[in-house]
């Protein structure tokens, strides 16, 4: 796990313990959304993780009925040369 992830995944623990307890216990989704945040953060680095995760935090509104939403899988660039 590189630097910038590592980081990432700080600022979200940090909302966790902290922020989380006010804020939180309304989301809409499972995983809550900052529990897919770390684990997007996780599997898929600090950049399309990042963007995942904030693509979720947008859909989490009064609008969307929310519901079960995993992270997508890893997809490794040798399983993609293979299948072609």
């Amino acid at each position: 796990m590189n630097t910038a992830t590592k980081l990432l995944r700080g600022g979200v623990r940090a909302y966790q313990l902290t922020l989380s307890s006010v804020l939180g216990g309304q989301c809409r989704f499972y995983p809550s959304c900052s529990a897919y945040a770390m684990e997007a953060l996780a599997v898929h680095g600090a950049l399309h993780g990042s963007a995942l995760a904030a693509r979720r935090i947008l859909r989490c509104h009064p609008w969307n009925p929310g519901g079960v939403d995993p992270v997508p899988p890893a997809h490794h660039h040798d399983e993609m040369k293979q299948n072609g």
